[in-house]
Formats: C-alpha cells, sequence, structure tokens
C-alpha cells in the first residue's frame, strides 16, 4: 500500500467494500458514502481508464466521458506508471463477463 494511503480509517474503508457481496449492497453503500458528484467523478476515472486501456484516444474519450483531458492525463499516468489495480479489475470484470 501507498505510505500515503497507510492510515487506519483508509483500511477500514478497504474492509468494508471488501464485505460487499451483491450489486445492490454496493449500490446501498456507496450512495450512503459518497455524493452524487463523488460517484459520477469515480466512474467516469474508471471508464477514462478502460478506454485508454482499449487505447482510444483523448478527443474519443472527451466524447464518450465527459472528462477534462487533465482528468484523462491523470488516469493515464495511473495506468501507465500506477500499481496496476486498474488492470486487475479491468482482467478480472473480462472474465466475469466471458463466464457469463
Amino acid at each position: 500500500m501507498n505510505d500515503k494511503l497507510k492510515d487506519f480509517h483508509i483500511e477500514y474503508l478497504y474492509r468494508a467494500i471488501l464485505t460487499l457481496e451483491s450489486m445492490e449492497e454496493c449500490d446501498r453503500f456507496f450512495e450512503d458514502l459518497c455524493t452524487v458528484p463523488e460517484l459520477k467523478a469515480l466512474s467516469q476515472r474508471l471508464q477514462v481508464a478502460k478506454m485508454l486501456s482499449e487505447h482510444k484516444v483523448y478527443s474519443d474519450i472527451v466524447a464518450k466521458t465527459g472528462a477534462s483531458t487533465a482528468t484523462i492525463s491523470r488516469v493515464n499516468r495511473s495506468l501507465n506508471y500506477g500499481n496496476d489495480g486498474y488492470t486487475v479489475v479491468f482482467e478480472r470484470l473480462d472474465s466475469q463477463e466471458e463466464n457469463q
């Protein structure tokens, strides 16, 4: 874990998320935890990361997601120099889709 994130409260949040067992539980938890703009920002970043991982160009990503080029750039930096968190999630989501 990133040293900046080593904190009891953040670890508690992660543990809380890991207890969720269904889409309905996730929906209820995140609606309680986050404001609508926060949820939209998180989901937008995830969509931007997905599109970048599919080698989409910035202009297409801006048009589809409404994200700023600054946001796209930050997400791209995470994809290229981060901890591979997006990659793990995308691989697991792809695997789930294949098994459905």
